[in-house]
């Protein structure tokens, strides 16, 4: 089976990261829309936009990429969703020199 990880832009314009086992990516984003969990982040967020995905293996892998993501900040996760991989190494070293001249 296949595992996906995913990004959507929700319709105030922030972005969920999620992992998803099944054949088609688009059957989650149906079911984020659809509300079919009341308690979930994206449900008062709705409609959502699939804007990023990637298939996997395997759902290990899958779910360690969703990890790592969740923890990015914006500009990184939208490098990724315009295919910009190489910014990533540039973002990352900005905000760790930004959060160093921050620090008393």
């Amino acid at each position: 089976m296949r595992a996906w990880v995913y990004m959507l832009q929700c319709a105030d314009g922030r972005y969920y990261v999620g992992s998803y086992r099944g054949h088609d990516v688009e059957t989650r984003v149906g079911e984020h829309n659809a509300g079919i969990h009341p308690d979930a982040w994206t449900c008062k967020r709705r409609p959502v936009k699939l804007v990023w995905c990637q298939e996997f293996q395997r759902i290990t892998d899958a779910i360690a990429v969703e990890q790592q993501m969740k923890r990015w900040r914006r500009a990184k996760k939208e490098a990724v969703i315009r295919g910009e991989w190489s910014a990533l190494p540039e973002l990352a070293a900005a905000y760790a020199r930004k959060a160093q001249r921050d620090t008393p």
